[in-house]
């Protein structure tokens, strides 16, 4: 993606992605958000990491509406993805594999 391309997405973009941080931190508080432009496919990326045991409650329907509005309605490249913070991640890593499986 061009920079000139990549800035205006980004200026197009930016109402889209206040509104999904205000819809998760609501509900999420604590959430950190990481913004990143990428090319599989090319569009907005936004990492909400939030610090819970599973990431899927973050997809609730007001967000998967408003996703739905943003990248089908008005046809924006912008992607949501849920992430745990670093440290749940290595706490289930050092699980055994059995407990983990378990949990799915």
């Amino acid at each position: 993606m061009s920079a000139e391309r990549a800035t205006s997405l980004a200026e197009r973009a930016a109402p889209a992605i206040g509104d999904l941080k205000a819809i998760i931190g609501r509900r999420y508080p604590g959430t950190v958000f990481v913004v990143a432009h990428g090319d599989d496919p090319e569009g907005i990326y936004l990492k909400a990491i939030v610090d819970v045991d599973d990431v899927d409650g973050v997809l609730d329907q007001e967000v998967l509406d408003r996703l739905f509005d943003l990248q089908v309605e008005q046809e924006l490249p912008l992607y949501l993805i849920p992430l745990q913070p670093t440290h749940r991640v290595l706490a289930a890593m050092e699980r055994p594999a059995f407990l983990r499986s378990s949990q799915l």
